[in-house]
């Protein structure tokens, strides 16, 4: 019996490193985004991102030669190609003109959105662990925002950029619910593909009349950008295809360490007391329904979520 444990907990840490090491690398891209964004805009520093994440994979995923997707596939890529673009403009032009830190924290409230809205979509019931989890959440989004207006920094500014943040995270539930529908039916780097074709498909719509050539200086930290937002995607699916989500699904606050620590190092923000207050309650309020125990009907093995 030890001996299987002992197998079990080897087997288990290597998908946890790999999860940490893309989390690490996803919060490295959210540094490197805040500057580009800070000095691009939000559209160019994504638009092109995008650029780049097109040529990266499409080199990692044509060779493969891979049958087209099918259409019920194609209109998930679409849908959440959408989502994306619009989420991803939201966090980052609010990221902007909020700490790093205090954004990853406001973030971390889409999870709990996600279940309402599984309710919606999906026809889930929303017991009273999880409306228990959501008062939490919003207890913490509440005590971050007291904590910028205590300290005068709640400027028009501020109150836009924690709006789109919050906004982001609303459509980042959506984005949850997409993202695990598409695991059931289409591999990681097809998804990469196609995700990073159709946002950059959307932004170039608007390339006519926004898109501005970044300085030299700065194609250095768009690629690196890039190179972090692939290696996060590919090392956190390889994890998660590997050990099972009760393991794993708690190791995503890490993200708010790193958040802590490179908004001090990059664009000295300090961490207050009421962001590092509000970002407990709201991970307490995540993990009380990660760690609830499933009902026999929410253990249907291929069930879509």
């Amino acid at each position: 019996m030890n001996g299987e444990q002992g197998d079990t907990a080897t087997t288990i840490v290597i998908p946890v490193a790999m999860v940490l090491a893309g989390l690490a690398a996803y919060s490295a891209m959210d540094a490197v985004m805040k500057g580009l964004s800070i000095a691009l805009g939000a559209y160019n520093a994504l638009f092109w991102r995008y650029a780049g994440g097109v040529i990266i994979a499409s080199l990692l995923y044509l060779p493969r030669r891979t049958p087209w997707p099918a259409k019920q596939v194609r209109r998930l890529f679409l849908i959440r190609g959408v989502v994306t673009a619009i989420m991803a403009f939201a966090f980052f032009w609010g990221l902007a003109r909020t700490p790093l830190a205090e954004g990853i924290a406001l973030s971390f409230i889409a999870p709990l959105i996600a279940l309402y809205l599984a309710a919606v979509l999906l026809g889930e019931r929303i017991g009273k662990v999880a409306i228990i989890a959501s008062m939490l959440g919003l207890a913490g989004v509440a005590v971050i925002l007291a904590g910028k207006m205590g300290d005068g920094r709640f400027d028009r500014d501020a109150m836009f950029g924690v709006a789109a943040i919050l906004f982001s995270a609303v459509l980042y539930a959506w984005n949850l619910i997409l993202q695990r529908q598409q695991a059931l039916v289409a591999g990681p780097v097809a998804i990469l593909f196609f995700q990073n074709i159709i946002v950059f498909a959307i932004f170039a719509c608007f390339a006519p009349f926004l898109a501005a050539p970044p300085p030299a200086d700065l194609w250095p930290e768009i690629a690196l950008s890039t190179l972090f937002a692939i290696a996060a995607l590919l090392l956190i699916s390889w994890g998660y295809a590997r050990a099972e989500a009760q393991h794993l699904v708690s190791l995503e606050y890490s993200a708010f360490l790193w958040a802590a620590l490179f908004g001090w190092y990059f664009f000295a923000e300090s961490l207050t007391f009421a962001t590092l207050a509000g970002t407990i309650l709201i991970v307490s309020g995540c993990l009380l329904v990660a760690w609830r125990r499933p009902k026999k009907a929410e253990l249907i093995e291929g069930a879509p979520l």
